[in-house]
């Protein structure tokens, strides 16, 4: 028996990890490092004695004041990045995880076996020359992928003539790409979505900065600007960086819908035309025979 897993199935597992991930990710993304003293402080030196001379001891210099002896809390570059990202970021890596799932799904789905298999014409073909009819009509309609379901069309109206045939596979055709289109239709969305979403990051930023700049009253410090800077540019960077990948994955995609439903609808064609005049021509020299028969 073999064990097999649907791509929706399968991509819908791959976001589950994807958000378990993120989760542990952004749980844990600050990275706490103290700096140490380098050393105990030196104990207060003791009065030196006046000399015997009466004069006024020298001045002991005071003891050096070493910087590095705060400690404070330093954030390593890829917590800094999820910081400044801040709840914004956190939409667009979801977003992320459900474009890459989404695109793994479909990847699985488009492919030519699944659309266009070559060996159900084959076999078609080899029922065709035993004339086993209702054995190709059963083939096709137990077929799930979209050459199945366009021979399933015409074979059905085939009885009605040639014509009623293709178009039933012309319909059928139509709407076969109008649901795979709406499949990937998301991947339009995230593309156009992401830059959207990164300006709203953009203009947060660009906010807190010249906020800071109008409501203080004192010496600006770099740092207090630079945050908000920051948080915009990345922010844009992510968006932007969301949206390529899914316009580009979603021509792709797009492209592969129209190429191989435009071969599948082709291979249909053929068939139904060598079968209809198979059948016709079959039809017509038994009819002859019954009436030289009957003469």
């Amino acid at each position: 028996m073999r064990l097999s897993a649907s791509p929706r199935s399968i991509s819908l597992n791959f976001a589950l990890i994807g958000l378990m991930i993120f989760a542990s990710w952004w749980g844990s993304h600050v990275s706490p490092s103290y700096a140490q003293d380098d050393g105990a402080a030196a104990p207060a030196a003791a009065p030196a004695e006046a000399p015997a001379g009466g004069d006024s001891p020298a001045a002991a210099p005071p003891p050096a004041d070493h910087e590095g002896a705060a400690t404070g809390q330093h954030t390593s570059y890829l917590g800094w990045i999820i910081e400044s990202s801040g709840w914004i970021g956190a939409v667009l890596l979801v977003i992320s995880i459900y474009f890459v799932a989404k695109v793994f799904q479909q990847s699985m789905e488009i492919r030519i076996q699944n659309i266009a298999p070559p060996e159900l014409i084959a076999e078609c073909e080899e029922l065709l020359k035993a004339r086993d009819y209702a054995g190709i009509y059963r083939k096709v309609k137990e077929d799930e992928s979209t050459l199945g379901n366009l021979l399933t069309a015409g074979l059905t109206e085939l009885q009605y003539g040639l014509p009623e045939a293709r178009e039933a596979m012309d319909i059928a055709h139509e709407v076969k790409i109008a649901n795979m289109e709406k499949n990937i239709a998301m991947l339009a969305v995230i593309g156009t979505l992401g830059p959207m979403i990164g300006l709203l990051g953009t203009l947060k930023g660009m906010i807190a900065s010249f906020s800071v700049i109008a409501l203080s009253d004192t010496q600006l410090k770099a740092s207090e600007v630079a945050g908000g800077i920051s948080e915009a540019l990345i922010l844009t960077f992510e968006g932007v960086g969301v949206s390529v990948p899914a316009i580009y994955f979603y021509a792709l995609l797009k492209n592969r819908i129209t190429t191989y439903n435009a071969e599948a609808m082709l291979m249909a064609d053929l068939f139904i035309r060598r079968l209809n005049t198979m059948y016709r021509g079959n039809a017509g020299g038994k009819g002859g025979d019954e009436a030289q028969a009957s003469s």
